[in-house]
């Protein structure tokens, strides 16, 4: 990776493709949002960027120095090269070059631990966009205004409200799983921040302490939140590309980078449903 500080902000050339639209709208995230230029626009830790990309040249625009080295960087795993990556999924698997090479440039965001929780938690049952309806709502009710909106709300705040203050979320039976999520997060009951290095088993089992998380959701806080990359979530999607695209195949068999497998096939799977009967 290469990259200057700007005006405009950082300025950056990778090895390797970084499709934005692959890797905003592939499942993994509910906060960003396309514009019409194709370029997008979100909010971490507070800070709002708008990010372009042409093949391996990354804008990321409004940010400075600091920033660029204590957030984005890590969030976009910039210091990854995903051309390797995939190389060596596709030696350690064959069967999955199809999938890797159609849905070139997905990257795995490194989020904040709390909001890849709690979003997952609301994405039970669920669709993006009603997930990301919810996930606004959560923000503009609970978070910080900013100049250009608002911040993902901590636990500690949430953990203030009662399941009928949460109710304007049009969450359903998830408010209560969040309210539990965000009381056991905020009295360190559990701690996230542990779970980096933390053994895999110790960390889904923590996570399913909460009510409501189960492998699913417990795996998706560790691939997106925690960027254990070789956790490996598994729902309706991945569990039918498993039995039909790729039939046979193991997450032990992917190494270390099975998340980064995972995602490619279930982004591949919602993107070719006529091969996937759900």
């Amino acid at each position: 990776m290469e990259y200057k500080i700007t005006e405009r902000g950082a300025e950056i050339k990778l090895n390797d493709v970084f499709n934005l639209k692959n890797t905003f709208d592939c499942g993994q995230c509910f906060r960003w949002t396309e514009n019409n230029d194709g370029s997008y626009s979100g909010i971490v830790k507070g800070k709002y960027v708008r990010v372009l990309s042409d093949n391996c040249n990354i804008i990321i625009e409004g940010t400075n120095e600091e920033d660029f080295h204590n957030i984005w960087k890590s969030y976009f795993d910039l210091d990854n090269d995903y051309n390797e990556i995939r190389k060596e999924i596709s030696e350690l698997c064959p069967k999955l070059v199809c999938a890797l090479e159609s849905m070139d440039g997905i990257r795995i965001l490194a989020q904040e631990p709390w909001e890849a929780l709690c979003s997952f938690i609301i994405s039970q049952n669920n669709n993006i966009p009603r997930i990301k309806g919810i996930v606004t709502r959560l923000c503009e009710g609970f978070g910080e205004k900013g100049e250009n909106g608002y911040s993902f709300p901590s636990a500690e705040r949430i953990a203030q409200c009662s399941t009928e203050e949460l109710a304007p979320l049009r969450a359903g039976f998830r408010a209560a799983y969040i309210s539990d999520a965000a009381r056991k997060i905020s009295e360190r009951k559990i701690v996230l921040e542990d779970m980096y290095t933390m053994p895999m088993d110790e960390c889904r089992k923590k996570l399913m302490e909460i009510k409501g998380v189960g492998p699913k959701v417990a795996e998706c806080t560790l691939l997106y939140g925690l960027h254990r990359l070789d956790a490996f979530p598994v729902d309706v999607w991945m569990k039918k590309a498993l039995s039909t695209l790729f039939s046979g195949l193991r997450a032990e068999e992917l190494g270390r980078y099975a998340g980064v497998a995972q995602q490619y096939i279930f982004h591949y799977s919602r993107l070719n449903p006529e091969n996937v009967s759900i």
